[in-house]
C-alpha cells in the first residue's frame, strides 16, 4: 500500500469519525444529560421533595406567565397564583383526603360482605351453565382469590405502619415543598444564571434541545394536571348524582388513572364496576347506567379531552408509553410511574433536536465550531 493511499484511509477514517462525533456541544449535552440521569438515580430517595417542587414550580410558572401577559408585574402574579396554589392544597389536605380517606376505611371494612355477595353468584354459575364451569373450578378460583386478596391487605398493613412510623417526614415535606415552590417561582430569573455559569460557553445545541423539553414537557404537565383534575370533577358530578356509594373516593381514582394511559383505565373499572355491582345488583337498571356514564366519561376523555389538552404535546406511541411506565417505574417506583410520560417526552426531544448526519443545522453548528 502506497503513502498516498495510507493518507487516503486515515483521512476517510478521521471524517468518519468527525461526522460520528462532529463537534463539542454534541459532547456537551451527553455529558450533560448522562450526569443528569445518574444524579437523579441516585439521589432521588433524598431529594425527592425538590424534584416535586421543581416539577410543581414548573406547572404554576405557566400560570405566572399567563397573568403576567394580562397586565400584572411577576411579583404580584407570583403572590395571586402561589396563594391560588396553597388555597388548593389546603382543600386538598383538610377535606378531600380525609373525606377519601374516610370513605377508603369503610369499602375496606365492607371488603367480606363484598366477596361474600360476589361467592355466591359465582357458585351459582355451576348451575346456570354446567357444560362450562364445574364446582371444582370455582372452588379453586375462589380460594386463589382469597389468597391474593389476603395478601394485598397484609401489604396495605404494612404500608400503613411505614405510614405512621413516616408522619414527621411528610410533615416537614408539607413545609418545606410550598417553600421551595414559592422562592423557585419568586427567584427564576438568578436561579437560572447561577445554574447557566456552570454550562459550557459554546451551548447552541443544549440550548435548542432544552427549548424543545420546555415546550414539550411544559404542555404535557399542565395538560394532564388540567385532565386529572377534569376527570376528577365530572366523575365525582356524575357518581354523586347517580347515588353511587363511595364516590369521592372512586373520583379521585378515575383522576389519578390519568397518570398511567391505558394501564390506569383497565385497573380503576374494576372499584367503579365491583361497587356499582355490589350496591345495585346485576338486575336492576341502576348497574346499567352506571356502566354507560361509566364508558362516556372513559370516551370523552380518549376522544376530547386528550386531543385538545395535548394537541402540542410529542405524539409517543403506546407502545413507547408502556415501556416508559414500566423502565421509569421499575427504577423509581410510584415516582417514576408519575414522571414517566415526562421523561419519555424528555427522550423524545433530545432525539428530535439531536444532530444528525446532512442536517443544515447540524453543519452550521460544526462550522461555527
Amino acid at each position: 500500500m502506497t503513502n498516498q493511499s495510507r493518507f487516503a484511509n486515515s483521512r476517510l477514517f478521521a471524517e468518519s469519525f468527525k461526522r460520528l462525533l462532529p463537534n463539542p456541544q454534541a459532547v456537551s449535552l451527553a455529558i450533560i444529560l448522562v450526569v443528569s440521569f445518574v444524579l437523579i438515580y441516585s439521589l432521588s430517595t433524598i431529594l425527592m421533595p425538590v424534584f416535586a417542587s421543581i416539577v410543581l414550580a414548573y406547572l404554576l410558572d405557566g400560570l405566572v406567565g399567563k397573568s403576567i401577559r394580562c397586565g400584572l408585574t411577576r411579583l404580584p402574579s407570583v403572590y395571586l397564583i402561589f396563594s391560588g396554589f396553597m388555597a388548593c392544597l389546603t382543600f386538598l389536605l383538610f377535606y378531600l383526603m380525609p373525606l377519601v380517606s374516610q370513605q377508603a376505611i369503610e369499602l375496606i371494612q365492607n371488603l367480606p360482605r363484598i366477596i361474600s355477595s360476589a361467592q355466591r353468584d359465582i357458585m351459582r354459575l355451576p348451575e346456570l351453565y354446567p357444560t362450562f364451569i364445574s364446582e371444582n373450578k370455582i372452588q379453586q378460583m375462589i380460594s386463589v382469590v382469597q389468597q391474593e386478596l389476603l395478601t394485598y391487605a397484609q401489604n396495605v398493613v404494612s404500608i400503613s405502619a411505614a405510614t405512621v412510623v413516616s408522619i414527621v417526614s411528610a410533615l416537614i415535606y408539607l413545609f418545606l415543598v410550598p417553600m421551595m415552590i414559592f422562592f423557585f417561582l419568586k427567584d427564576k430569573k438568578s436561579l437560572i444564571s447561577w445554574f447557566l455559569q456552570f454550562m459550557p460557553k459554546n451551548s447552541n445545541l443544549t440550548i435548542s434541545v432544552w427549548k424543545e423539553v420546555n415546550i414539550q414537557i411544559g404542555n404535557y404537565i399542565r395538560g394532564k394536571f388540567a385532565e386529572i383534575f377534569i376527570l376528577w370533577l365530572v366523575s365525582y358530578a356524575t357518581f354523586a348524582t347517580m347515588g353511587l356509594n363511595y364516590a369521592m373516593l372512586l373520583a379521585v381514582l378515575m383522576g389519578i388513572q390519568a397518570i398511567i394511559p391505558y394501564i390506569g383505565a383497565t385497573l380503576v373499572t374494576f372499584p367503579v364496576l365491583g361497587v356499582a355491582y355490589f350496591q345495585w345488583g346485576l338486575n336492576g337498571d341502576d348497574f346499567l347506567y352506571i356502566v354507560i356514564a361509566y364508558s362516556i366519561i372513559q370516551a370523552l376523555d380518549g376522544i376530547i379531552l386528550v386531543p385538545v389538552l395535548f394537541s402540542e404535546a410529542v405524539d409517543l406511541h403506546p407502545i413507547a408509553i408502556i415501556v416508559a411506565i414500566l423502565f421509569f417505574g421499575g427504577l423509581w417506583g410510584f415516582w417514576g410511574v408519575f414522571f414517566a410520560i415526562p421523561l419519555a417526552t424528555v427522550v423524545q426531544a433530545v432525539l428530535t433536536a439531536w444532530p444528525r448526519l446532512g442536517d443544515n443545522n447540524f453543519d452550521a453548528l460544526s462550522h461555527n465550531n
